[in-house]
């Protein structure tokens, strides 16, 4: 299906963000509101089902120095390196974590700059990353963002409203327009493991179409350093589209698509509906909480905790 894209253009006036179809940092700013109102949910006398933050985030595995080998310590953290130099067997020492990581990983796949409801899909992957972002804040955790690029470095952890807002002013800039070096989700998910740490958080901002196109195997290996939240940025109109012509329009060219032919809506249903159908079924399997986000919904819907306000 043809996209909408919130290009550049030659025009001074194109410059100046379109609400709903580009996102701005003020809004993404704003959203900080709805974020820290939801809390985490408070564990109970019978504890609560799932996984719950801990105070420490999980066993460390910042390396803090080596000592000689003593009788009772773990085998599997020998320095061999140290222990062929000096000739004496030492063991690697490990400090605790206490500030866990919050990765968000964006898609900037030229799928998400479309939309017909509320707002575009990239703008709604702008705002449920700033979301992730200031609940982080809140849950005092660094805060990291990359997304599929061979040039572009990750915006670096750091903790705080600082941290934060070194995020939201790259979504700001990711989610304006498609960039024109996007290399895919596979792409940043290779480079979020290499960043990714024993307790983090993951939040995947994705297309599903995205999401189909990376093997089920690399979910279950990056679930296995922490939390991992796959949000499927949609739109009402790829869901549950009319039973009618439908026209659409690039900057190229129309075309129309007749919808109430069931050949057509069986196309349609194969390339919009049924990712989202098969991620919904599949991650969850592999270790991944999976949510679809639309464009028209809250933007702090797939946040869960006690409601506070709410970002439309």
């Amino acid at each position: 299906m043809p996209q909408v894209a919130a290009g550049a253009s030659p025009n001074p006036q194109s410059r100046i963000p379109k609400p709903g179809i580009q996102p701005t940092l003020a809004e993404l700013v704003a959203l900080r509101a709805a974020a820290q109102g939801r809390r985490p949910p408070r564990r109970g006398r019978h504890g609560v089902s799932g996984q719950a933050p801990s105070p420490l985030r999980g066993r460390g595995m910042e390396y803090a120095e080596s000592r000689e080998y003593a009788i009772g310590d773990d085998a599997r953290h020998i320095d061999w390196r140290l222990t062929a130099r000096s000739g004496k067997p030492h063991t690697k020492l490990f400090q605790a974590e206490r500030e866990r990581l919050t990765l968000i990983v964006a898609d900037t796949a030229p799928a998400l700059y479309f939309g017909t409801r509320v707002r575009f899909k990239s703008v709604q992957a702008a705002r449920a990353g700033a979301v992730a972002a200031w609940a982080a804040v809140r849950d005092g955790d660094r805060i990291a963002a990359l997304r599929g690029s061979a040039s572009e470095p990750p915006v670096p952890p750091a903790a705080g409203p600082r941290g934060a807002l070194r995020v939201l002013d790259a979504l700001v800039r990711w989610y304006s327009q498609p960039p024109a070096d996007d290399g895919g989700l596979a792409l940043a998910l290779d480079h979020a493991g290499r960043l990714l740490r024993p307790g983090s958080r993951m939040v995947v901002l994705a297309d599903a179409a995205s999401v189909a196109g990376v093997p089920a195997s690399r979910w279950a290996a990056l679930s296995m350093h922490g939390e991992v939240i796959v949000l499927l940025l949609a739109d009402p109109l790829e869901r549950d589209p009319p039973r009618a012509p439908l026209p659409f329009a690039t900057s190229a060219h129309r075309l129309e698509l007749d919808l109430g032919v069931a050949a057509q809506r069986q196309r349609w249903r194969n390339e919009f509906v049924a990712p989202v159908k098969d991620a919904l079924a599949t991650l969850p399997a592999r270790g991944v909480r999976v949510q679809v986000l639309s464009s028209d919904a809250p933007s702090d819907s797939w946040l869960p905790g006690r409601a506070g306000p709410r970002a439309a």
